[in-house]
C-alpha cells in the first residue's frame, strides 16, 4: 500500500491539470473499520484536472450488519433501504476498475481509503495500491484563513452547494468542486505538478518534527 505523501508511479511528475483523479466518498455503519463497521453507500466521480466529470458510479451497499440509529439520523440511510442493495462483494470488480490508474481523492482520505481497501481485500484479496490525495490536508495548507476544514465549512467558504450532505454522491460532488478550487490555489503559488504539491504538503510537517521531540495531537478535521 502506497503512502499518500510518497506516490511511486512515475507518470505523476505530470502537471496537476493533466492527471486523472477519482474522488471517492463512502457512508458507513460507524467510524471504525477495525471494529467491524462496513460501507452502506459508495460514490466515485472520475475527473480530469479541470474538474470535468468523465465517469461516475454510485450505489447503496448492504453492509451485512445493523445500522445504528444515530448513523441513520446522520445519513438518512435506514436498514430497509440497504436490505436489497448489493453487498460490497458484488460491486468490488466495478470499484476496482474505477479506481485503477487514478489518484484516489477524498475529504479525509484516510477514512475512505481504509474502508474501501478493507472491503476490496475482503471481497477479492486485492491489496489496493494507488497514490492518494486528501483535500483536508490540501485545505490546511492552501486555505489557512479558514479555521475549520470540514467539508461543510469549506463548501460554505467556497460557495459550493451540497443538497445531499452526508450522502456519498452529494459529498463526492462537493469534494470535486473543492479539489478544483484547491488546485487553483496551488497554481497561484506556482505549484503546478504532483511532485511540487507533495513537497508543499509535507514540508511543514517535516519542519514541525525537527522542532520538537514531543508527540503532538492530531489536528481536528
Amino acid at each position: 500500500m502506497h503512502d499518500d505523501a510518497a506516490p511511486q508511479t512515475g507518470h505523476l511528475v505530470s502537471a496537476l491539470r493533466s492527471l486523472h483523479y477519482v474522488v471517492v466518498d463512502v457512508e458507513t455503519t460507524g467510524g471504525s473499520v477495525d471494529r467491524g463497521d462496513r460501507i452502506t453507500e459508495f460514490a466515485a466521480l472520475c475527473v480530469d484536472g479541470t474538474g470535468k466529470v468523465i465517469e461516475e458510479f454510485q450505489t447503496l451497499v448492504n453492509p451485512e450488519r445493523p445500522i445504528p440509529p444515530f448513523i441513520t439520523r446522520l445519513t438518512n440511510i435506514a436498514e430497509e433501504m440497504v436490505r436489497d442493495a448489493p453487498r460490497f462483494s458484488e460491486i468490488a470488480g466495478e470499484v476496482a476498475r474505477i479506481l485503477d490508474g487514478r489518484i484516489f481523492v477524498a475529504h479525509n482520505a484516510a477514512f475512505d481509503w481504509h474502508f474501501v481497501s478493507r472491503e476490496l481485500e475482503r471481497a477479492t484479496g486485492l491489496v489496493l495500491e494507488a497514490p492518494r490525495l486528501c483535500t483536508v490536508r490540501m485545505a490546511r495548507r492552501l486555505v489557512p484563513e479558514v479555521s475549520s476544514r470540514s467539508l461543510g465549512s469549506l463548501s460554505e467558504y467556497f460557495g459550493i452547494e451540497n443538497e445531499a450532505r452526508h450522502r456519498a454522491m452529494g459529498d463526492a460532488r462537493a469534494t470535486v468542486e473543492g479539489l478544483r478550487r484547491l488546485i487553483e490555489r496551488a497554481e497561484e503559488r506556482e505549484i503546478v505538478d504532483w511532485d511540487g504539491l507533495q513537497e508543499f504538503l509535507t514540508s511543514r510537517r517535516r519542519s514541525r518534527r525537527r522542532r520538537t521531540a514531543l508527540p503532538t495531537s492530531i489536528d481536528n478535521i
